[in-house]
């Protein structure tokens, strides 16, 4: 049975993750316009990861939220990717802004 702190985490997870997968996007489409190289590309394919770890994170969220067994565990493991793709993100970030590559 889930507590309410567990049914909170999941309904904030699952949103946010889908968000981010909408982010990752964008910036994927604003790389592929700027001219092409090393930096690019590697921003570019670092973002798909990320993308797929915010997509894996909603998925579990989701199972999360629909199923009525081991949810707890379900919903650890989308915080725990979630949490990983953000600072994924948070690096790539700071390597395309100030174009460490």
């Amino acid at each position: 049975m889930k507590n309410n702190n567990s049914r909170d985490l999941s309904h904030h997870i699952l949103p946010n993750s889908a968000t981010m997968v909408g982010v990752c996007i964008m910036v994927i489409s604003i790389v592929k316009s700027m001219a092409p190289g090393l930096a690019n590309y590697l921003i570019d394919k670092a973002l798909a990861i990320d993308s797929l770890l915010f997509m894996i994170s909603a998925l579990l969220s989701f199972s999360s939220l629909r199923l009525d067994r081991c949810t707890e565990g379900l919903e650890r493991w989308a915080e725990m990717i979630f949490l990983l793709g953000l600072i994924s993100m948070t690096l790539i970030t700071v390597v395309f802004s100030f174009e460490i590559i």
